[in-house]
C-alpha cells in the first residue's frame, strides 16, 4: 500500500469538494494535523473514517486504498463486511481501553499505599513495609505495561506470540 499515493489522492478529493483541512477535520471529528498526516502519507485514517470518506467523496473504498480512481463501484455486500470489520476493531479497542483503566486504578491504589506508608513513617515497620513495597511494585508494573501497550512494542509482541503459536502448531 502506497501511503503517499493514497495521501495525494485524499488531498485531491478534499480539494475537489472545496474543503480546507480544517473543515474536513471538523467533519470527521479529528484534528487538522491528523488530516495533514493523512495527506502527506504519514498516517492512514481508521477504517471507519475511510468508509465515511468514501461515502462523502462518493468514491469506492478500493479507489482510496489504491490511491487512484477506478471505474467500478464497491458493492454493498463488501461495504457491509468492511463495516463489520471496523465495528469489531472498535470493540477490540474498547476492551483494551477498559483493561487499561483497571490497570490504571490498580496502579493508583498501589502508589497510594506506598505514599501512605512512607508519609506516615510506617515503612520501617514489618507488615507496612511489605504493603508499601508491594504498592510501589504494582505502580511501577502498571507504568511499564502502560508504556508497552501505548507503544509500537505491543504490536511486535503480538506478532511474536503469533509466530510462536504457528511454530508450535507446525511442530
Amino acid at each position: 500500500m502506497d501511503l503517499i499515493k493514497i495521501g495525494k489522492f485524499l488531498q485531491e478529493l478534499r480539494k475537489e469538494k472545496g474543503l480546507t483541512q480544517e473543515q474536513l477535520a471538523e467533519r470527521t471529528g479529528v484534528a487538522r494535523r491528523t488530516v495533514s498526516r493523512w495527506e502527506t502519507g504519514a498516517n492512514m485514517p481508521d477504517l471507519d473514517i475511510l468508509i465515511e470518506l468514501s461515502d462523502f467523496y462518493e468514491v469506492d473504498l478500493r479507489e482510496i486504498l489504491n490511491g487512484e480512481r477506478e471505474s467500478e463501484r464497491m458493492n454493498e455486500e463488501l461495504k457491509k463486511t468492511v463495516l463489520q470489520v471496523a465495528d469489531y476493531s472498535n470493540e477490540e479497542k474498547e476492551r483494551l481501553l477498559h483493561r487499561m483503566h483497571y490497570l490504571f486504578i490498580a496502579g493508583l491504589i498501589g502508589l497510594a499505599a506506598f505514599l501512605v506508608t512512607v508519609l506516615l513513617g510506617l515503612d520501617e515497620t514489618d507488615p507496612y513495609e511489605f504493603i508499601g513495597s508491594a504498592g510501589l511494585g504494582v505502580a511501577t508494573g502498571v507504568i511499564i505495561i502502560g508504556i508497552i501497550f501505548t507503544s509500537r512494542y505491543a504490536v511486535r509482541i503480538r506478532e511474536f506470540k503469533m509466530r510462536l503459536l504457528r511454530n508450535a502448531r507446525g511442530a
